[in-house]
């Protein structure tokens, strides 16, 4: 085929970029603000669908889309990167971008932060009338001081975008599938390459490629771990060399084609031999979860009735607990952050299961100090009459046993 911006695989990207579009504008409308900015990539590539080196320009703050809440967006973009807007028709004008993040701008950092803020104050004032509140994403002290002595009344932007993109739209949900079903294949090819003597990054490397080939863009992570680097999580991969009869627990937070994330875990034994008692038991414990709790979820539920009726771990296994029963997740992981009932008071927040969200359910089963963990987790989407599941790829047949 031609790669991958050719291959729309079913998905009609003017549709796609037309409903995100109108999510942003619609939240700005709500909250009677006149625009959003945006410096996230990931926004960025939300609201206009236009995207520049993505990851470097995470750390590198030198581009941003001003989208106002009524009319089309303006990119201030990289050095002689307009080209990259076109035929988005949700783009109305490219103008070069103003930095002041300090490698860009070095001492002229403040000089260069008045400058942004004065076209964007003059952009609230072309677009806003008189409504001077404007939302951003991220914005630094320079940046900050320089919009509030324009009289700029700022608003959290990041609030904007996540509300936004908690509905999937019918075309999300086509691209959606797409890179699950890539992240899928990648699988498949991690666990027949999975034998003794290949090392964690070998076999971690293949998530990669797969992706790559078929017009995925990154992975967030590197989260995949063997045998007693499985418990506690969170250990990134390494030189270590998998052995027979060792646990293999992958997450993927694999961005894909379209830059739709596929964010689904599993666990394998590794080898010929067969697995212990207590391997199959953590397994039993972590699948049980993820159904369980898959089984609760539906539109309309609050976060806390979701917790609090959710699948209890065993007592040997709460210190260890993940950091989140579910998590939201579009272009990347994104509202909502539901955490564990013990974890309420401190850390979490309630709000609504809406009909149209994608959540990843997760679990994570390892004893406390113990050898080894099982890490799974499903990507669903949930309607009124319950989640369907959009992660299809199966789990471990010796272990489920």
């Amino acid at each position: 085929g031609m790669g991958f911006l050719h291959d729309t695989r079913g998905v009609d990207v003017a549709a796609l970029r037309r409903y995100r579009f109108g999510q942003v504008q619609k939240e700005l409308q709500q909250r009677d603000v006149a625009a959003v900015v945006l410096f996230d990539p990931v926004n960025i590539r939300y609201a206009t669908d236009v995207t520049n080196m993505q990851v470097w320009v995470m750390h590198n703050r030198s581009r941003c889309a001003f989208v106002p809440a009524e009319g089309k967006a303006v990119i201030f973009e990289f050095h002689n990167c307009a080209h990259l807007s076109d035929g988005v028709e949700q783009v109305g004008e490219l103008r070069p971008a103003i930095s002041w993040y300090y490698f860009g701008a070095g001492p002229r950092s403040p000089e260069k932060a008045r400058e942004w803020a004065a076209a964007i104050a003059d952009l609230a004032r072309q677009f806003g009338g008189g409504n001077r509140r404007v939302a951003f994403d991220h914005v630094d002290p320079l940046g900050t001081a320089a919009l509030q002595s324009l009289g700029i009344e700022i608003h959290n932007g990041q609030e904007v975008m996540e509300m936004a993109r908690i509905r999937k739209g019918a075309e999300e949900m086509k691209a959606m599938r797409a890179s699950i079903a890539t992240c899928e294949r990648a699988l498949a090819e991690m666990e027949q390459a999975l034998r003794p003597g290949i090392t964690e990054n070998e076999l971690w490397s293949i998530l990669h490629q797969v992706n790559i080939r078929e017009g995925g863009e990154w992975i967030e992570t590197r989260l995949l771990s063997s045998g007693p680097r499985t418990n506690p999580w969170f250990q990134e991969c390494s030189d270590r060399v998998i052995a027979d009869g060792d646990l293999v627990a992958l997450d993927t937070d694999l961005i894909g084609p379209f830059g739709y994330c596929a964010d689904i875990s599993r666990t394998w034994h590794c080898g010929d031999s067969k697995p212990t008692a207590e391997q199959r038991r953590l397994f039993a414990i972590a699948l049980e979860q993820i159904e369980y709790n898959t089984g609760l979820l539906r539109a309309g539920m609050t976060f806390r009735e979701f917790v609090e009726s959710g699948y209890e771990l065993p007592d040997n296994c709460k210190p260890n607990r993940y950091s989140v029963v579910a998590h939201g997740v579009g272009l990347c992981d994104e509202y909502p952050h539901i955490v564990y009932p013990q974890d309420m008071k401190n850390s979490g927040y309630d709000g609504v299961i809406h009909d149209g969200m994608v959540l990843c359910v997760e679990s994570y089963v390892g004893v406390h100090g113990g050898g080894e963990g099982v890490k799974l987790e499903q990507q669903v989407v949930v309607g009124e009459r319950g989640a369907e599941v959009l992660s299809n790829y199966p789990w471990c047949g010796k272990l489920r046993g």
